[in-house]
């Protein structure tokens, strides 16, 4: 349970930076998604390579991003 909260905490941060965002004009349009892969993707690919040692995992995972990661802190073995 002591893993939960900071967890939720950091996906609530990151929800309110990602979402909390306005745009002043209603004619402009803002693009979403964009080229490259991000640092939960980075994350979960280093972290799936340092413990499996496996490229097809390391692509799973990284395809997965985020919830990989998330699964990995509450699993771990200290």
């Amino acid at each position: 349970m002591n893993k939960v909260i900071p967890i939720l905490t950091i996906l609530l941060l990151f929800s309110i930076a990602s979402f909390g965002q306005q745009t002043g004009s209603t004619r402009m349009t803002q693009t979403v998604v964009t080229n490259g892969i991000g640092i939960g993707s980075a994350l979960a690919i280093v972290i799936s390579w340092d413990r499996n040692k496996s490229i097809l995992y390391a692509l799973l995972h990284g395809i997965l991003g985020w919830f990989y990661v998330i699964y990995y802190v509450i699993v771990r073995e200290i």
